[in-house]
């Protein structure tokens, strides 16, 4: 063996060494948790919720720091040019991770960049509309649709984000259109849906069950699966007729990569021991929150569920022919 070989051996040992042992003392200082959305949105409130309990199973503070812009693409990049160390990581959902790489095309690869932590919760998303819009329920405002393409307006708050693509969604199956009205924000949207001032919008139900129990706005059908806990009045899209319209509105966690596995372990136990906090599961329940079964909460299951997402969503963005303006 030549002096040169047993020196590359040599090193690589000493790197080794050095990665277990710090895998093994982590964490020692702050964690600092992106949150890729403004402080108050139900990501913000499922980022506090978790980093809040982790710091309990980690010894140490879960600082989390809101990174907005571009969609989630600010954000993101602010996780991929981050050590890969443990000690940045970040909550994303369903716009900064699927919406947003198939329309912004950043320079990365959301599966292959990036290093899984666990799966955290969803939301239920669903189509309300003005308290006076003609269509009294789910089927009605199908049929209305039908026969009146391109009359309804509709709230927006970006292209590509999941109040967009859920309408796009819906009008692409049922064959029709809406007129769409931008927004800085879901909130804005939903006032002027209470106000009558547009008809419809399709917006986290969470954020919207005050509205709905002072009969300020209408919701007509969920988004998803089966009922939404919250309101188990109001029907799926399945219920109204309209088969495999669902779109849960998730959330999860992520760190970059090449995080040590043994670090991405030690993320992933104090995640699971967050959702399972009694503390926690309120918190995230009484905003309209779903957890996900505890199979569901390893990293193998984020990346493989990741990856049927951006299967799923891309055809139906390229098909809408959406452009980032």
């Amino acid at each position: 063996m030549t002096r040169s070989n047993r020196f590359a051996l040599a090193l690589a040992a000493l790197l080794t060494a050095g990665s277990f042992a710090q895998a093994q003392s982590y964490p020692t200082r702050p964690i600092t948790l992106i949150v890729p959305v403004a402080a108050g949105g139900s990501t913000d409130i499922v980022g506090r919720a978790v980093a809040d309990r982790m710091r309990a199973e980690l010894g140490q503070p879960v600082v989390v720091e809101n990174v907005t812009g571009a969609g989630g693409t600010t954000a993101v990049t602010r996780l991929h040019r981050s050590p890969p160390d443990g000690y940045t990581i970040m909550v994303g959902q369903w716009s900064s991770h699927v919406g947003t790489p198939l329309l912004y095309a950043p320079p990365f690869d959301y599966l292959t960049d990036f290093e899984p932590i666990a799966r955290l919760s969803s939301g239920a998303i669903w189509v309300m509309g003005r308290k006076d819009f003609p269509a009294k329920d789910a089927k009605e405002l199908i049929a209305w649709l039908k026969a009146n393409p391109g009359k309804a307006t509709a709230g927006t708050v970006g292209a590509g984000t999941g109040a967009h693509l859920c309408m796009l969604y819906l009008t692409a199956q049922i064959g029709s259109s809406v007129q769409y009205v931008p927004y800085r924000g879901g909130a804005l949207a939903m006032q002027d849906v209470a106000a009558g001032n547009i008809d419809l919008a399709c917006l986290e139900a969470g954020q919207t069950l005050s509205l709905t129990g002072s009969g300020l706005i209408k919701p007509y059908a969920v988004l998803a699966a089966r009922r939404w806990f919250k309101a188990p009045h109001v029907p799926t899209f399945d219920e109204a007729g309209v088969p495999g319209l669902q779109f849960p509105f998730w959330h999860a966690m992520w760190a970059p990569k090449g995080t040590p596995k043994d670090v991405i372990a030690k993320l992933n136990a104090a995640a699971v021991a967050a959702l399972a906090d009694e503390t926690v599961r309120k918190r995230l329940t009484d905003v309209g929150h779903e957890l996900p079964p505890r199979e569901q909460l390893t990293p193998e299951a984020l990346a493989a569920f990741h990856k049927n997402e951006l299967a799923k969503w891309a055809p139906i963005i390229k098909a809408a022919n959406i452009k980032v303006q």
